[in-house]
């Protein structure tokens, strides 16, 4: 099993949350509201006057077969709208309760 942190602009959780419930992923916790700024070119999302725009995060422990299908859908959005700034890490899972 695998972890995936996805990390993204507040518009996307609809898409982030149908892609994983259309793989057949029920589990999965979600912050909202979050702020942070890109290491690379994107824009911060402070969720203030000057930097409005707000991110959420995303957490799921997955099985193996699902992080490749998960991490294309993820590129592929993220390389469509690059300035949204959409980030995804893959962990291991050693242990689950």
């Amino acid at each position: 099993m695998k972890a995936i942190f996805i990390a993204y602009n507040q518009a996307y959780n609809q898409e982030i949350v149908d892609l994983l419930e259309g793989l057949g992923q029920r589990g999965y916790t979600v912050w909202q509201e979050i702020g942070g700024r890109g290491s690379v070119d994107g824009e911060p999302h402070l969720g203030n006057h000057a930097w409005p725009t707000q991110n959420h995060a995303l957490f799921s422990v997955v099985e193996d077969s699902l992080v490749a299908p998960i991490m294309n859908h993820l590129r592929d959005t993220d390389q469509a709208n690059a300035k949204l700034g959409l980030r995804a890490y893959v962990l291991p899972v050693e242990e689950a309760l």
